[in-house]
């Protein structure tokens, strides 16, 4: 997915809109029709295949003019069959670079660009905190592919590593790649491998026939610096955390190595590749979906369920409240002690609910 939409889903409606001929509509749509042959749920596909034929032959899209309804309208309509939120239509202004395969830009300078914008970003990692009571916090926008984040993301982890719990915001990350998932990943495990998630792609042979292939992935065998072991990390969702950000704390919440704290996630769990329709429009095509090893499921259309259910805007005292909580079960040095009651004071609890917590 490129970088601006992994930190924001929400459509530019800043841009100027275009003028769309009828003719060129139908063109559009044609193609989506013939593009959603890659569709991972080919049952589905026909379906939507069909609704769009249907509204060509009646024609329901002659009155479109506007690029931006066009995008919207056939969004909405691909998303009522499917239920399935990464399927999108895209309009841009300007006129869009062209794609590899695999959905990536060729030209050198619009590679260049999207470097660029990661850097601006700073690869999704906006901030690397140690909270009252040496509580980490990791405000991550964005899982940005390790060959652009991986150095940042290996010195944030190594930041946190001296910190007694760990908190892992993640509710204004719209996604990325799940390299970065196990990357990030593996520092909360030990040396033993674990497995993470599944892939099933919907791909073609040298013939031109569908086949399934299964991609694994697994933590990884090494990262620089120390490992966060034995000790608590959290993780914040919102309704906006999406895809990449929902695998991560599946994967930790089934795996039993974090708590969850927030809202119920987008819900989008099929990551796939974008398509030229046209100078100025592209579409999402998810053409995988995630099966996770342990439940044998995904979090597409449902989201993922938190442990501790809170708003999102309060989901960081919630999770602070709770580390300190529980750090304060294990601390026996009294300046420490005193520290994590401040700390406690400070984000909103009284002497009393610090009595309660102590003899919990």
């Amino acid at each position: 997915m490129p970088l601006e939409q992994l930190f924001s889903q929400k459509p530019d409606l800043a841009q100027p809109d275009l003028a769309i001929d009828p003719k060129v509509g139908v063109q559009i749509i044609e193609t989506l029709i013939s593009f959603l042959d890659k569709y991972i749920f080919p049952e589905v596909a026909q379906r939507m295949k069909s609704q769009f034929r249907t509204h060509l032959q009646n024609g329901n899209y002659a009155d479109i003019t506007s690029a931006i309804k066009l995008a919207e309208v056939l969004t909405q309509q691909m998303q009522t069959i499917s239920s399935d939120r990464h399927l999108q239509v895209f309009y841009s202004y300007k006129p869009l670079p062209s794609l590899n395969e695999q959905g990536k830009p060729t030209a050198p300078e619009e590679q260049q660009r999207k470097r660029r914008y990661a850097r601006w970003q700073n690869f999704g990692f906006y901030k690397v905190e140690r909270l009252a009571g040496n509580i980490g916090y990791l405000d991550l926008r964005a899982f940005v592919p390790p060959e652009l984040s991986g150095e940042t993301a290996i010195a944030a982890m190594n930041f946190l590593s001296n910190t007694e719990a760990l908190i892992i915001d993640l509710r204004q990350n719209g996604g990325g790649s799940p390299d970065t998932v196990a990357l990030i990943s593996t520092y909360l495990f030990d040396h033993q491998l674990v497995h993470l998630n599944n892939l099933h792609w919907r791909e073609q042979d040298a013939n031109g026939v569908y086949y399934e292939r299964v991609q694994q992935y697994w933590t990884l065998p090494y990262v620089p610096g120390q490992r966060y072991l034995d000790k608590d990390v959290y993780v914040l969702t919102s309704s906006f955390s999406f895809s990449a950000a929902e695998e991560f704390a599946n994967n930790l919440k089934q795996l039993k190595r974090a708590t969850i704290v927030g809202e119920v996630t987008g819900g989008g769990a099929h990551p796939g590749d974008f398509l030229l329709l046209s100078d100025h429009f592209d579409v999402f095509i998810p053409t995988g979906r995630s099966v996770n090893p342990i439940t044998q499921r995904n979090w597409e259309g449902t989201g993922v369920e938190p442990d501790i259910k809170v708003p999102g805007e309060q989901a960081l005292k919630m999770a602070h409240l709770a580390a300190l909580k529980e750090l304060l079960t294990k601390t026996t040095e009294p300046e420490f002690i005193s520290e994590l009651q401040q700390a406690m004071l400070q984000q909103g609890a009284t002497q009393r609910v610090i009595a309660t917590l102590e003899q919990d």
